[in-house]
């Protein structure tokens, strides 16, 4: 699974705002501003993860709201140093970060389409008013990231934290070695032929001398790039799916490819421009719709799979052949040593949760398609140790010293920063 796709909900957490109700400063950081609603929402999703809700629970809320609010303090603190120390990070980056987020965000809701109703707003819009937001929050990760690079912990440190901390170090929760194989559900048929025939006929007329921006201006159904020619700006190896970066990393500036299929439809791709290991891409998108038929094949096809390993065959040969997962898929389905309580999708904890060493889970279904599990080593809870876990407790030590570190330099950061804090604005109710 990627792991990408397993954190989203975390790594978007600040990124959905109301910019439209602007109902009050409650901070000021510097030269920055900090919203009541941006406060407010931010704390309603954290709520949201802690499953408590803040109407039910006002006194909780409200100390959450405090705690929120701090930490978005200590941000603009980092924000304004970083910009003392001149930290910048470049137009590219930010572009890039912003379509990492957007097309997570397409894998985890399914289509562009239920993004823009989930924020309300085209993605191209999206893009505009969270720009600078992003670049905020790569210039503090940049800044942060400068600092704490220099920390390490010695042999001796991390021995006496262990002696220290041993009685408040979490054990290890139950971890799995698992392999798994996923077959994503893909349209065929009639509604290929259709998306495949409209496709062609778009790169005809590329073939014919029209212009590729025009055409995808008109035809792509890419609602973020569409209005910019299909422009997806300069990207890096690693960034977009596979099998689209395979094809765009071997065009040369102008040259329109074949018809590419990725998960989320069929492309024709354009390459504007190369500089050292990045490459400037447009492309036009032609999306594929699923039908129930593909659905009940799809199911067909992963039990008949399951039925060939009870059967004897090897799991890790069959994912290598059939596995759509292209992280694990050459590795047999590896997913390495997992922490149970830790997979953030249900179905697939579920399906594992009792499984014992050797056992292979029934197929089930995910947003991402269908799955077949196969815990090959069940570790139980246990005592961490320094001869079995150095590795473990070393990355503790070095964790507690960092966060030693960064808030002595929070705390000395903000003497030479203005804050101005309204905390009777901080009060959510009725009429928030």
């Amino acid at each position: 699974m990627k792991s990408t796709i397993l954190c989203l909900f975390f790594m978007l957490a600040g990124f959905v705002r109301a910019q439209e109700v602007l109902d009050g400063v409650v901070a000021i950081v510097g030269d920055e501003i900090i919203l009541r609603t941006d406060v407010i929402q931010n704390a309603q999703q954290i709520a949201m993860r802690m499953n408590f809700s803040p109407v039910s629970n006002p006194e909780r809320f409200q100390n959450l709201m405090k705690d929120v609010l701090r930490n978005m303090i200590d941000e603009k603190v980092l924000l304004a140093k970083a910009k003392d120390d001149t930290i910048t990070v470049s137009d590219q980056r930010v572009e890039q970060e912003l379509e990492n987020r957007i097309q997570s965000f397409i894998q985890q809701l399914g289509s562009a389409e239920r993004v823009e109703q989930y924020f309300g707003k085209p993605v191209s819009r999206i893009k505009r008013e969270y720009r600078d937001d992003i670049k905020k929050q790569l210039i503090v990760q940049t800044y942060q990231a400068k600092k704490m690079q220099p920390i390490q912990v010695s042999r001796r440190e991390i021995q006496n934290f262990f002696t220290t901390m041993k009685d408040s170090i979490p054990e290890n929760p139950v971890r799995a070695k698992m392999r798994h194989i996923l077959l994503e559900v893909k349209p065929g048929g009639e509604e290929r032929d259709m998306a495949m025939n409209r496709i062609t006929a778009i790169r005809e007329r590329l073939v014919q001398g029209e212009e590729f921006a025009d055409l995808a201006r008109e035809y792509s159904e890419d609602p973020g790039t569409a209005p910019q020619g299909g422009d997806l700006g300069y990207i890096e190896r690693g960034t977009l799916f596979q099998d689209f970066e395979q094809v765009a990393f071997l065009l040369e500036p102008g040259e329109v490819s074949e018809v590419v299929e990725s998960p989320v439809g069929l492309h024709l791709i354009q390459i504007q421009d190369k500089r050292g290991d990045q490459v400037r891409v447009s492309h036009i998108l032609i999306r594929l719709d699923v039908s129930d038929t593909d659905e009940s094949y799809t199911v067909k096809q992963i039990h008949e799979i399951r039925d060939r390993i009870m059967a004897g065959e090897d799991f890790s040969e069959l994912a290598r052949q059939y596995s759509d997962d292209e992280t694990t898929r050459e590795s047999g389905g590896d997913l390495g040593l997992v922490v149970i309580d830790q997979l953030q999708i249900p179905e697939f904890k579920n399906a594992v949760d009792t499984l014992e060493a050797g056992e292979i889970s029934q197929p089930f279904a995910t947003q991402f398609g269908h799955h077949i599990v196969k815990v090959e080593n069940r570790l139980e809870p246990r005592p961490l140790t320094l001869e079995e876990d150095w590795e473990q407790i070393s990355a503790y030590a070095l964790q507690a010293k960092q966060m030693k570190y960064f808030q002595e330099l929070i705390e000395d950061l903000r003497k030479s920063v203005y804050i101005e804090v309204k905390e009777d604005l901080l009060v959510f109710g009725e009429d928030s």
